[in-house]
């Protein structure tokens, strides 16, 4: 389903050229739950928002079934990431302003519908993650864990094809991360999501299937991800 040849990201600094990723080659499969770790600023991240069309690299391809996305012009990258990619993020990106019913409507909004669809959408996502009784809650109301079930059910608006989670434990306590991960197991799992996590976290990283680490930007190792360098 995803597919990355040769990908590398360059930038310039005034010590020269940065390298945050070098020649990462990686083939995933769809239902796939991949893990990835490494040290500080070994290019995880990058590795992150370049396969949600964030980032585009210096070069190499990104392929999403077979369509390279360094082709597609701006809109159709943010078309991927609005219908393809769901974001679940460790500083959470709440709106402030809005409840996390309507924080849960936000990528809903963007796209055309019935209204009532996706407000009928919103309510069961929410209750699924256990929220129903927080619908109207601004997220300064809401726990660090509610807030990052919210992050959840908006990512899962648009019914993606992959969540891509960033540190998504990272600001929680134990009980709170395991929850977070047991939702993350099951979206893999029960609902046949393609996950890809990155995770400083030696117990985030066991939930995984597959696994890749990162040093210095490039591939050091691919357990059971298809890998060429």
């Amino acid at each position: 389903m995803l597919g990355l040849e040769r990908v590398t990201k360059a930038y310039s600094s005034r010590r020269g050229t940065v390298h945050a990723l070098r020649d990462i080659c990686l083939k995933i499969e769809r239902g796939s739950f991949v893990t990835i770790t490494g040290p500080s600023g070994s290019g995880k991240t990058t590795l992150l928002l370049t396969i949600g069309g964030l980032i585009r690299p210096t070069s190499g391809r990104v392929e999403f079934h077979g369509t390279d996305l360094c082709t597609l012009s701006e809109r159709h990258l943010a078309a991927y990431r609005n219908q393809k990619i769901g974001f679940v993020l460790q500083s959470f990106n709440l709106i402030p302003y809005l409840s996390a019913y309507e924080n849960t409507m936000v990528p809903m909004s963007l796209r055309n519908g019935a209204t009532n669809n996706h407000e009928q959408k919103a309510k069961a996502l929410l209750d699924r993650l256990g929220l129903a009784d927080r619908m109207d809650h601004l997220p300064r109301e809401l726990s660090v864990g509610q807030q990052q079930r919210v992050a959840i059910a908006r990512a899962l608006g648009n019914d993606p094809e992959v969540i891509l989670a960033d540190e998504p434990t990272g600001n929680l306590d134990p009980t709170l991360s395991a929850e977070i991960l047991s939702i993350l197991r099951d979206l893999n799992e029960k609902d046949g999501r393609t996950v890809i996590m990155v995770t400083h976290s030696p117990e985030a990283a066991r939930m995984g299937r597959h696994h890749v680490r990162l040093v210095d930007g490039c591939c050091v190792e691919a357990d059971g991800v298809a890998a060429t360098r």
